[in-house]
């Protein structure tokens, strides 16, 4: 289907009020419209929801919205209730069954055009017998970063999309979120299984929030500063803490201090969390301390600074939370307050959780002897293993194409030429496993790099991690501010930035950026590798792919 941009804009004017589009949300637009699936990277602000609602306004039958959080659901169904694009309903886990029935009724009779789902609730087959009959014609997944096990809020529930999408009849499909780095990105399209992907990259740059780094040896002393900076800061603002332990202290130390100031972590009851939240959104609380079970669907407007106390476990994390500052457009702070030793205890987390050879086999066993699609539940009862890592186990035997995930939950063997022994299953597992490891631990390096930066402009390592050509100097760092950018272009850059390599050893790779005599590419097998480029050039260690 081929609309003109003047209608897309006319429709966006006269419904929405918009005296014109970003650029991204047009673009967006269009792909759908012009029948690919598409993935819009797009920043926090740029009117995310729009895009689906203007698609769907302008394509035949209903519109599914996968949506992670249950409050986010509500605002947007609450926002579209305030235009004529439609009726929009709500299905999900705190529902009466009489409201869930209702719900589905409508959608049944052709009353609603949008339906928002948690990804969980594709695994009820009344919900998924009733989108299959409706046929949907949009399939919208918003927050798509948790599809991915290289992003930063990796979802299990989010596997079963794909399969459910086929399933469906492959609904056009549109993916969104705020933060992707180029691995993020391929990972939505191929658990999404899109076709004719058009993929849509618009202005990771927030150039009004100021981007620092102070850096400590000794844990007192960091708090102290963290402190006295939240103290002579602009409120409201956001702490982020690494543990529950470290939330309750900060804010316990600045409630001490006279500040309003509360803790927000998965440890506590959720009315508490939600009474916590509601506070901070209606300017109550002049700072939230929270882990990162706190952030996504917030919008808050006026958040002066985003402090991190502990170091993120990567770049996609951090730069998705300091991205709640400032969204209103007016200056904001973003500062990390870094200990070197921090980074050990991310590293070990990034290591944990390691798959045994035994439970995959007997996991994988289990599986092929079920002669058919079986439970998760069903496989924990068989193995005597938690769910959640029979679940683990399962989401790698999908990565290695043993296994395929069904849209009612189960699992079954993928049918192939030449069968596998379950301890070739459990080694070819293991193999993926450590792939993935040592992915995570190049994203811990990436972090442990920004806060460590010396003489290069912040901003410009932060976009080029996201595949986002910027030079610098940005001039709102504290390198840029201090005068200590004096990274010149490298005199010897073999290689163009974006471009594919491959190395020996490593395989293919993108050139992500120049740091003065060093280089950064993106491997494909073990993530993020910093490279001497004299080294490079001398002993020819890479070659241009293709």
């Amino acid at each position: 289907m081929k609309t003109d941009k003047r209608r897309i804009r006319r429709l966006a004017h006269e419904k929405f009020g918009y005296e014109e589009l970003h650029a991204g949300q047009e673009a967006a637009i269009q792909a759908v419209l012009s029948g690919h699936d598409t993935l819009a990277v797009l920043p926090t602000g740029a009117g995310k929801s729009a895009i689906y609602q203007i698609a769907a306004s302008l394509l035949p039958g209903p519109t599914v919205v996968i949506s992670p959080l249950i409050a986010l659901q509500r605002d947007q169904v609450e926002a579209i209730e305030g235009t004529d694009i439609g009726e929009a309903a709500v299905v999900n886990s705190t529902m009466a069954e009489s409201e869930r029935r209702e719900a589905l009724q409508e959608l049944k009779e052709g009353e609603l055009e949008f339906l928002f789902l948690a990804p969980e609730q594709l695994g009820n087959e009344k919900v998924f017998k009733r989108l299959k009959a409706v046929k949907p014609s949009l399939f919208v997944v918003d927050e798509a970063h948790c599809i991915s096990e290289w992003g930063h809020d990796f979802r299990p529930d989010y596997l079963r999309l794909g399969p459910t999408i086929e399933a469906l009849g492959h609904p056009a499909i549109l993916a969104l979120t705020a933060t992707a780095a180029p691995p993020v990105r391929e990972e939505i399209v191929e658990r999404l299984r899109m076709r004719n992907a058009e993929i849509i990259v618009q202005g990771f740059d927030r150039p009004n929030i100021w981007l620092g780094v102070e850096t400590f040896h000794d844990e007192a002393e960091k708090k102290r500063a963290l402190l006295e900076r939240v103290q002579e800061a602009e409120k409201p603002g956001i702490v982020y803490a690494g543990t529950r332990k470290h939330a309750e202290e900060i804010a316990e130390a600045l409630r001490e201090r006279g500040l309003k100031a509360a803790y927000y972590h998965a440890g506590m009851r959720a009315s508490e969390r939600e009474r916590v939240q509601e506070q901070f959104m209606n300017d109550e609380l002049a700072v939230i301390v929270a882990t990162t079970a706190f952030g996504m669907g917030i919008d808050k407007p006026n958040v002066r600074f985003v402090f991190h106390y502990d170091i993120s476990e990567s770049v996609d994390a951090y730069y998705q939370e300091i991205g709640r500052a400032g969204r209103d457009g007016a200056e904001a702070k973003a500062i990390l307050f870094y200990n070197p030793k921090d980074v050990g205890l991310v590293r070990f987390l990034a290591s944990s959780g390691h798959l045994k050879e035994k439970e995959v086999e007997e996991v994988a066993e289990a599986i092929e002897e079920s002669n058919g699609p079986v439970e998760i539940e069903q496989l924990s009862e068989e193995t005597h293993l938690p769910e959640a890592r029979v679940e683990r186990v399962v989401n790698h035997l999908e990565e290695v194409g043993v296994v395929e995930p069904l849209p009612g939950g189960e699992v079954e063997v993928v049918p192939g030429e030449e069968a596998l022994s379950p301890e070739e299953i459990a080694e070819e597992a293991v193999e993926a496993q450590e792939r993935h490891r040592q992915f995570e631990q190049s994203r811990v390096e990436m972090m442990r790099g920004y806060a460590e930066l010396e003489v290069a402009c912040r901003r410009a390592y932060l976009l080029n991690y996201f595949g986002e050509p910027y030079q610098g100097p940005c001039g709102f760092c504290d390198i840029c501010q201090a005068g200590l950018d004096v990274q010149e272009q490298a005199e010897n850059e073999p290689f163009p930035v974006n471009s594919k390599v491959v190395h020996k050893t490593w395989g293919e790779g993108t050139v992500m950026r120049y740091e003065s005599d060093k280089m950064v590419i993106l491997f494909d097998s073990v993530g993020y590798k910093t490279l001497a480029v004299d080294i490079v050039i001398a002993n020819q260690l890479l070659k241009q792919a293709g």
